[in-house]
């Protein structure tokens, strides 16, 4: 599916029952509709309406991928309203999770609630060094012909391998209509838009009132655990789940306790 907003094209999948606070799904670091782990976005699309987006730019949306977050979350509000929608949930994972916050802090009236995931705060620590962790990492899969989200997105040990193993796998489930792979020139420029989040003035986050739901593994190497610590101390209404030997994609490693806690969360 498809919609024009803010003068380009967005794609985006919907599924779920029709009625209902819709939940929008953002997503990571080079990611494409095809990213989204299918546990997830079914575990919590049999009882919410699910939107799965492609930022500007990325997968078969159109336009040039944006240089900050601040213009990607200006996107989606603006994609938001062109599905003529009144209030969302937002689910950000990553860098969907910054640009979560940023909507929350542009459009306070338009979100409900939000889960933000394996993610962190403007100016937080270690945020601008994801580039520099990632790339070795990056070259060892090329070098190792593996995929790099078994490194990046999860911990070295037996339990953090098989849940890598069994992530990639759902994400292959999908057989038709995929999206479109990214490009290393989106990969490159959202890169940018990380590092100078990470670069950034802290935000007062005190200002966003919502129910956030804050998740992470506590080994997360990209965005660090500390983060997810540092969001739901200075958010005025949030909750933490730190989930054990797991990394950045702890979600995914622990997907049938998390959508269990999300259910919960948005539910009540």
């Amino acid at each position: 599916m498809s919609v024009n907003a803010a003068g380009t094209t967005f794609v985006y999948r919907r599924l779920g029952p029709a009625t209902g606070v819709p939940v929008v799904m953002l997503n990571h670091w080079g990611a494409v509709l095809d990213n989204f782990d299918p546990r997830i976005v079914e575990g919590l699309a049999d009882t919410r309406p699910i939107i799965a987006i492609d930022y500007r730019g990325v997968g078969a949306s159109g336009g040039k991928a944006p240089l900050t977050v601040a213009e990607m979350a200006k996107d989606t509000i603006a994609l938001i309203r062109a599905l003529r929608l009144d209030q969302v949930d937002l689910f950000g994972f990553s860098l969907g999770g910054f640009v979560a916050q940023d909507i929350a802090r542009q459009e306070p009236g338009l979100v409900r609630k939000m889960i933000l995931t394996g993610t962190g705060p403007a100016g937080g620590e270690g945020i601008e060094w994801v580039g520099p962790i990632s790339w070795p990492l990056i070259i060892k899969a090329m070098l190792t012909f593996r995929d790099p989200k078994i490194y990046l997105f999860f911990t070295s040990t037996a339990n953090g391998r098989r849940a890598a193993k069994a992530f990639l796998e759902r994400l292959k489930e999908r057989k038709a209509d995929r999206d479109k792979s990214v490009t290393i020139g989106v990969f490159l420029r959202q890169l940018k838009a990380i590092k100078a989040w990470g670069l950034q003035a802290p935000q007062d986050l005190g200002s966003i009132q919502k129910p956030v739901l804050v998740a992470n593994g506590d080994h997360d190497i990209m965005v660090p655990s500390v983060n997810s610590a540092d969001l739901a101390r200075r958010l005025p209404n949030a909750e933490l789940v730190l989930y054990e030997d797991a990394g950045h994609g702890g979600i995914f490693q622990h997907h049938q306790a998390f959508v269990e806690t999300a259910r919960a969360f948005l539910e009540s």
